[in-house]
């Protein structure tokens, strides 16, 4: 397995060891071990899928509080996923990164807590998994503007399909529900 990481501190990139042949391939998704022994928690409590069409976009979301860790790959398909800053406070603050994931590449992505996280879909479908630390709490949901022009992501669909919900999220600046970021002593 190799992780490696992005522009956003605690944000990794996991490429898992793909074992293939004639017949197919075989590799852990997660392994508690091996993702602790990385870096990544061991603690996930829920697992979430999601199947989409190409261009709708999903996000950007976090919890506030009960936040959720993710760990997010594609079974089928592809995706640009991506991680915002949110933690109000934080060196990196409203930056993003993106990354292409995909049944091909079998990439994993690392969001920590206190992040937003969004992706769209730029194959024809995608079915998208995701493991996280927290339960889902509806009191808790919260989510940035997915076109946000301060933070700039540089999305690959031009007019994605969003829901009500992600189309009257708001913006980053004076968001009220975001997190606070917390430096270790």
């Amino acid at each position: 397995m190799n992780v490696r990481e992005t522009d956003l501190p605690g944000v990794l990139v996991v490429e898992p060891d793909v074992f293939g042949d004639e017949r197919g391939f075989f590799l852990e998704t997660w392994n508690r071990a091996r993702y602790e022994a990385a870096g990544l928690p061991s603690d996930f409590v829920q697992d979430n899928l999601s199947f989409s069409s190409r261009g709708v976009l999903r996000g950007l979301h976090f919890q506030n509080p009960h936040p959720q860790g993710k760990l997010v790959y594609v079974l089928q398909g592809e995706v640009f996923d991506v991680a915002v800053d949110i933690r109000v406070g934080s060196p990196t603050f409203g930056r993003w990164v993106g990354v292409s994931l995909s049944a091909e590449n079998k990439r994993q992505l690392w969001v920590p807590e206190g992040f937003a996280h969004g992706f769209v879909v730029t194959s024809e479908k995608a079915l998208f998994s995701y493991k996280c630390t927290d339960f889902y709490y509806r009191e808790a949901e919260a989510g940035v503007l997915w076109n946000d022009p301060d933070i700039g992501i540089d999305w690959p669909i031009a007019n994605p399909t969003l829901s009500d919900k992600d189309l009257a999220a708001p913006r980053l600046t004076g968001n009220e529900t975001l997190p606070a970021y917390l430096t270790e002593n």
